[in-house]
C-alpha cells in the first residue's frame, strides 16, 4: 500500500500541476498567446522536483541526485524551447489550437499528465524515509539519464541548425543524429525518463510501483504521436524512412538491410507509421 506520506505528496503534486497548467491555459486562451505553452510544461517539472525535496527535508543523496536530474533536464528544455519560439516567432504545432479552446484544453490536460506521471519516481523517492546505500540500479538509472540527456541535446541542436538554414525549406532533417534515427530526440527523452524509474527502484515497493506509469505513458505518447503525414507521399522520404531507424539510432547500412518483421518487433517500426505512405507519390523537386 501507499504510505500516508506517498498519498500526501502525490495529491500535492497533482494539485500543483493542475493549478500551474490551468494558469497558463487561461493565458493562452484569453490572450491567444502560445509562447509560454512549452515553457509551462518544462518549468512545472522544476517546481514539482524542488517542492517535494524541500517539503520532505531529508536531503538523502538519492533524493538530491534524482531531483537534480529532473531540474537540470527540464531547465535546459525550458530555455531551449523558449529561445526557439522567440527565434521562430510562432510554433506551427499550435495552429489548430490557437483559436480552438477545446483543442487547447486537451493539450494542457495531456501536458499536465505528462509532467505528473514523469515526475512520479522523484515524488515517491523524495517522500520516502528509506535511505539504502547506493545500488547498481541507481548507477544504471543515472547513466541512462545522462546518455538520454546528451542525445536529446544533440538532436535538438541538429534540428535547430537545420531549421535555421535557408536550404531546409520543404525538406526533412537528415543531419547529425537524424541520419541514424528519424526521432533521436524522442529516443533521448524516452531513455532518460526510464532512467528516472530505474534510479527509483531501490526505494519503491508495493503500490509505489505506480511510478512505472511515468515512463510507460511517455513512451506510448511519443511512439504513437509520430507519423509521416508531411512527407509521406514523397518518394525520396520513403527511401529515407526505409533506411533510417524509427527511434533507436543505428547505422543505415545495418538498419536498411534488416527484414521488416524484425524492425517492427524489436525496433519500433510499427505499421501505423505507414498510414500516410500509401497515397499518391511524388518526386522531391
Amino acid at each position: 500500500m501507499l504510505t500516508d506520506t506517498d498519498k500526501e505528496f502525490l495529491s500535492l503534486t497533482a494539485t500543483v500541476t493542475a493549478g500551474y497548467q490551468l494558469f497558463f491555459f487561461l493565458i493562452a486562451a484569453v490572450f491567444q498567446f502560445d509562447k509560454l505553452t512549452d515553457f509551462a510544461g518544462s518549468t512545472n517539472f522544476v517546481i514539482i522536483a524542488l517542492l517535494t525535496l524541500v517539503k520532505k527535508g531529508s536531503w538523502h543523496l538519492r533524493q538530491v541526485v534524482l531531483t537534480a536530474m529532473i531540474v537540470i533536464w527540464s531547465t535546459r528544455l525550458a530555455l531551449y524551447l523558449f529561445f526557439r519560439i522567440l527565434r521562430w516567432g510562432e510554433d506551427k504545432r499550435y495552429d489548430r489550437m490557437r483559436h480552438n479552446v477545446g483543442n487547447l484544453a486537451v493539450f494542457f490536460i495531456f501536458q499536465g499528465l505528462w509532467v505528473w506521471t514523469v515526475t512520479l519516481p522523484v515524488t515517491v523517492v523524495n517522500a520516502s524515509d528509506k535511505d539504502p546505500s547506493i545500488q547498481a540500479e541507481d548507477i544504471i538509472g543515472w547513466i541512462m539519464w545522462f546518455l538520454g540527456t546528451i542525445v536529446e541535446i544533440l538532436a535538438d541542436k541538429d534540428k535547430f541548425s537545420f531549421k535555421n538554414s535557408p536550404e531546409s525549406k520543404g525538406k526533412w532533417c537528415e543531419i547529425g543524429l537524424w541520419k541514424y534515427s528519424r526521432h533521436p530526440n524522442y529516443f533521448g527523452d524516452i531513455l532518460l525518463t526510464w532512467g528516472y524509474f530505474v534510479a527509483s527502484l531501490p526505494i519503491i515497493e508495493g503500490a509505489e510501483w505506480l511510478v512505472l506509469i511515468g515512463p510507460v505513458f511517455l513512451t506510448l505518447l511519443l511512439l504513437f504521436k509520430s507519423g509521416d503525414k508531411k512527407f509521406g507521399n514523397v518518394e525520396a522520404y520513403r527511401v529515407y524512412k526505409k533506411r533510417t531507424s524509427a527511434l533507436i539510432p543505428l547505422p543505415r547500412s545495418i538498419y536498411g538491410n534488416l527484414p521488416y518483421w524484425f524492425k517492427a518487433v524489436f525496433l519500433f517500426e510499427f505499421p501505423i507509421y505507414n498510414r500516410y505512405l500509401n497515397r499518391n507519390r511524388t518526386k522531391l523537386g
